[in-house]
């Protein structure tokens, strides 16, 4: 009897132990799938972080995004098109398309979003004829995706124009009714936004 009290004893002492390990063991996964659990949450913040930074440099730091806010570059862009822009080309050469802000004869106080093409910079002489053909430096421009002329805006800039340190000029590709340089003046460097990379057709979208 006592022999058999023992061997019992020892066991439940036995199977009490190995629960115990048992429970030791769970606990311990337990713990490692909380501690990846953690981990991966860590991981998915320092990626959400990551992505947030490289779209914040990108789209604030490099490219711009805007829409054609009327018809002025007809038929190169539409009213409404969605237009990219590179933030850090500022200097500008002729036949680039740029995004810029001006302010206008009638509203000298405040700046509104233009996108033109330029045709001149920064130590060039325009000219605009009465028969509407525009002149760079003595030199007609022959501009073969330009489909209409150039005329004149009477009282407002005066030619010929020389472009002083900084600027440039700007013309849309709607010659006959587009608001540009010859309405509001030179553009300065300050004010462009940026050079038209790439274009989004809203009927495309």
């Amino acid at each position: 009897m006592v022999r058999d009290a023992k061997k019992r004893a020892r066991e439940q002492k036995k199977l009490e132990q190995q629960n115990h390990e048992n429970q030791s063991e769970k606990l311990r996964r337990k713990i490692k799938r909380s501690e990846r659990s953690v981990k991966d949450y860590q991981y998915f913040i320092l990626r959400l972080l990551v992505f947030i930074v490289v779209i914040w440099v990108l789209f604030f730091k490099l490219i711009g995004v805007t829409h054609m806010p009327n018809n002025d570059m007809y038929p190169r862009l539409d009213s409404g098109d969605m237009v990219l822009f590179y933030r850090l080309d500022k200097d500008v050469v002729a036949q680039d398309i740029i995004a810029f802000e001006s302010a206008t004869p009638e509203h000298p106080d405040s700046k509104e979003l233009f996108i033109c093409r330029v045709v001149a910079v920064a130590g060039d002489t325009v000219e605009i004829t009465d028969a509407g053909q525009l002149i760079i430096n003595g030199n007609a421009v022959i501009e073969s995706n330009i489909f209409f002329s150039t005329p004149r805006y009477v009282g407002y800039t005066e030619f010929p124009l020389t472009l002083g340190e900084g600027e440039c000029f700007v013309l849309s590709d709607s010659r006959n009714s587009g608001t540009d340089s010859r309405y509001f003046g030179p553009v300065k460097k300050e004010n462009i936004l940026g050079t038209v990379i790439t274009i989004l057709r809203r009927n495309n979208l």
